[in-house]
């Protein structure tokens, strides 16, 4: 993709003029390189036809008409609010540079909403024996809703918001996980592991790149079906200096009787009675971003669930916050969640499709 959007500095108006007739569609913009490889402008089409209605030639280099004051990010800072801010001002291609101003790549942000600098482990191990027949045969995150693998959903979400380097964690049926990612998904290369014995729903990490090298981490069930803004809750992590972030559903409990109110004091006597009351709290939703400080928390080969890591990480001082999910969550865990699953992603489907 690279390469059909960059141009030569001394190349003629008239060549690029080709070039942007021969691209494909969308971001009609080409990027301007000097002999060196540095980043020196940009040019749309709109730019040549101002150049040439200035009296600029067809033979003349397009260094003398194109756009020099571009923005463009660094290649060791790319940062996702600034990708967010020119996602909304309609810019689509983004240049990524060097320290010493050359093109390295171009990222598209029409296709991928961010670049974030996170890792993700997708936990897929578990037997699903409340979806059993189906389980029987295939591991959980393969059964498919609508057409599509329930785990594939969700490397998809991730391969939209830049993060590439997912892995995820078998044990049950694991040859067919491994099988299936065989082939990439949303451009992907999924690599996965196997737990020898289950390791809970984060011990498997110390079997990951992500537990030996430096950096961030999304944790997360592979079962869940989720329209979860991965940018907003990292940025919500960024933001807040956390070292845990949990991602949290709203959850409400209702109690249908009137509820008493007892002195602390004085065991028999009622000072309060409230009918029905409503009590709403906020609930793990199995999706986190670690730091790895935390990870280093973890013990090779032993069980650990995401709770248990959480609670000694608090332990020990580290930050934990949470970041409320707006949108649709459902763990995928029983027939009635498979059904409503299935049936938001039919209803979703049948929304997106152009009209007749």
């Amino acid at each position: 993709m690279k390469d059909k959007h960059i141009i030569s500095a001394e190349a003629s108006i008239i060549e690029a003029l080709r070039r942007l007739n021969a691209l494909p569609g969308g971001a009609m913009t080409l990027f301007v390189e000097d002999a060196s490889g540095h980043l020196v402008g940009t040019l749309t089409d709109g730019d040549v036809r101002r150049a040439l209605i200035a009296g600029a030639g067809l033979e003349s280099a397009v260094k003398e008409v194109c756009h020099g004051s571009f923005r463009s990010v660094r290649v060791d800072d790319i940062d996702p609010i600034e990708l967010r801010r020119f996602r909304n001002d309609g810019i689509t291609l983004v240049p990524v540079v060097d320290a010493a101003g050359r093109l390295v790549r171009i990222l598209d942000i029409s296709g991928r909403r961010t670049q974030l600098p996170l890792r993700a482990v997708l936990m897929a191990g578990g037997k699903g024996e409340r979806l059993r027949p189906a389980t029987l045969t295939t591991p959980k995150p393969l059964l498919q809703i609508e057409g599509k693998a329930i785990i594939d959903y969700n490397v998809e979400a991730l391969a939209a918001c830049g993060i590439d380097d997912i892995t995820v964690s078998t044990g049950y049926l694991a040859e067919q996980l491994y099988n299936h990612f065989d082939a990439s998904v949303a451009g992907v290369k999924v690599k996965c592991v196997r737990e020898d014995s289950p390791l809970g729903t984060v011990g498997a990490v110390t079997l990951t790149e992500a537990y030996r090298t430096p950096g961030e981490t999304l944790v997360m069930n592979s079962d869940l079906l989720t329209t979860i803004s991965f940018e907003d809750m990292y940025l919500r992590h960024r933001a807040t200096g956390a070292d845990v972030t949990i991602a949290a559903i709203p959850y409400q409990v209702s109690v249908p009787y009137a509820i008493l109110t007892l002195d602390g004091t004085d065991a028999d006597r009622v000072i309060a009675i409230e009918e029905k009351p409503s009590n709403s709290y906020y609930a793990n939703a199995g999706i986190y971003i670690f730091s790895d400080k935390v990870f280093a928390l973890l013990e090779p080969g032993r069980r650990t669930d995401a709770t248990d890591l959480i609670e000694t990480a608090i332990a020990c001082g580290f930050k934990v916050t949470y970041y409320p999910i707006r949108g649709t969550w459902i763990d995928v865990g029983s027939p009635v969640d498979f059904r409503q699953a299935s049936e938001l992603m039919r209803h979703h489907n049948s929304m997106s499709q152009p009209n007749s």
